[in-house]
């Protein structure tokens, strides 16, 4: 049950943020292209906050069509290219990351301090060594 809620809103956010790299790609495009729409792009993604993919196209919708359909259409491309290997690449990439944050825990566990080599044993320090042979 939980699994499929944080399947949608895994899904939400990277559609989001493939929303903010397709606009990304086209302010790129138009800045060599059309400068001026690019840099009404710009400020207009400054105004309006893109972190909601799907709220940010619903007002553009409102300004220029013209640039809704370009993003859509960069957007989709985008996902074609990365959903196919985009699993297990985030599999891998989380199993490395616990692998090294568990290492650098364990690391942490079991590292002596200068002040605890130096401490005070009654039941080591308080016994006489007795070097006599006898």
């Amino acid at each position: 049950m939980y699994y499929k809620n944080i399947a949608k809103d895994t899904a939400r956010v990277l559609q989001s943020y493939l929303t903010y790299q397709a606009v990304k790609i086209i302010i790129s495009q138009l800045s060599e292209t059309n400068p001026q729409q690019a840099m009404w792009l710009s400020q207009y993604s400054d105004r309006t906050k893109v972190q909601d993919g799907e709220s940010y196209l619903s007002q553009l919708l409102g300004e220029n069509k013209e640039l809704v359909l370009r993003i859509l259409t960069v957007r989709e491309d985008i996902a074609n290219h990365i959903l196919e290997f985009l699993p297990e690449m985030v599999k891998t990439n989380i199993l490395q990351s616990n692998i090294e944050h568990r290492r650098r825990l364990l690391e942490s566990l079991t590292q002596v301090s200068p002040n605890d080599s130096q401490q005070f044993h009654p039941e080591i320090d308080s016994k006489p060594l007795d070097n006599k042979e006898e």
